[in-house]
């Protein structure tokens, strides 16, 4: 029997083989087709689980879906990608945001080929001595590629724990104590460790919805705490979030004479580092007038555009540089107004190329 913490109110019990037995059949029948996933008796790709793993991270399937089939066709293998050029592989990311993730991913592969012969180790602690993967990311390589126990917890399994249990503490402050309760259902056990954790996942994704879940449809209703209290649609509580910070700056439109447009490759230590982009000021809280230099013009427009922790305000600028003028910034890379619409951009610049358009 697996129960909550003792050291908080809950108290619900839990049987481990019946909720793990009802959880894997609901699996067998309504599992998710996806492009990384392996079903039945086949073995899962370790390469493929761990590319997917990265790309998942704080983004959805259906974003990542297109990404990970180009990545796998055009790099079939760790060791390929650890031999590509990191600008192709920044390209193919290109709008899938949280770029510090294609650096990490790109600096894996090549530990892996270089290091590991190709081959990713199967235990956590070995998993998160590589670069980009943490503990999330250990045990979902460990247990969905090597049918391994792990505590695979995401954001969908907290929900699924927070209901099982009728969790009310608010998350964040809740994340461990529902970490450890999915431990409890989870940890040492050898059952399909790899069907399950993908089971719970998929529970939260189609079943266990964040909003109207469809409890009638739910495997395990019988057992659900939340579902008997009536409070299942409640949980978890989330605490208010607090207001984005606003931060401000220019981008720079800037042409020459043959109808290019200057873009640079953004320092490795920036937001969206490593990343083709226009060239900007600055980004700051407060909203300071930019100092133009001779020959730029304000456009008298903007673009907006939303990250995890600030919304940014970027004035749009224009100049246009005769033969010998000196640019503001360095090693700039020019590039055909023709070529633009094929660029790997990040979605900020995409929407100012489109606007110049």
């Amino acid at each position: 029997m697996a129960n909550s913490s003792p050291n908080n109110k809950h108290t619900h019990n839990v049987n481990i083989d019946d909720f793990r037995a009802k959880i894997l059949k609901w699996y067998d029948k309504n599992h998710r087709i996806l492009p990384w996933r392996s079903v039945g008796k086949k073995k899962s790709n370790p390469y493929h689980v761990w590319l997917s793993e990265i790309m998942l991270q704080q983004t959805t399937v259906v974003t990542v879906g297109p990404y990970f089939e180009n990545f796998s066709k055009r790099w079939p293998t760790v060791h390929k990608l650890a031999a590509a050029d990191k600008e192709d592989v920044m390209h193919e990311w290109a709008g899938l945001g949280y770029y510090a993730r294609a650096r990490n991913l790109y600096k894996c592969a090549q530990v892996v080929s270089a290091e590991l012969n190709g081959i990713f180790p199967d235990t956590q602690q070995e998993l998160e001595k590589l670069p980009g993967i943490g503990g999330y990311t250990s045990a979902a390589v460990r247990a969905i590629a090597f049918d391994k126990p792990a505590n695979v917890v995401d954001g969908n399994i907290e929900r699924v724990m927070a209901r099982i249990y009728a969790v009310t503490e608010p998350v964040p402050d809740s994340k461990p104590q529902l970490k450890k309760l999915a431990g409890g259902l989870a940890d040492g056990r050898k059952d399909r460790p790899g069907d399950y954790a993908q089971a719970l996942m998929d529970l939260g994704a189609g079943i266990c919805t964040p909003k109207s879940p469809k409890c009638l449809l739910c495997p395990v209703m019988d057992i659900c705490e939340a579902k008997k209290k009536g409070i299942a649609e409640t949980l978890p509580v989330r605490k208010a979030k607090k207001p984005k910070p606003q931060k401000h700056g220019a981008v720079y439109w800037i042409t020459n004479d043959k109808n290019e447009v200057c873009f640079i490759r953004r320092d490795e230590t920036e937001m969206l580092g490593g990343m083709l982009g226009l060239p900007t000021s600055e980004w700051m809280i407060t909203d300071t007038k930019v100092k133009l230099e001779k020959g730029v013009k304000p456009l008298g427009q903007f673009i907006t555009h939303s990250f995890t922790h600030f919304d940014l305000k970027l004035d749009i600028y224009t100049k246009n540089l005769k033969n010998g003028t000196e640019l503001p910034q360095n090693n700039p890379i020019w590039l055909s107004a023709l070529e633009l619409d094929g660029l790997g951009l990040p979605t900020l610049f995409k929407k100012v190329v489109k606007f110049m358009k």
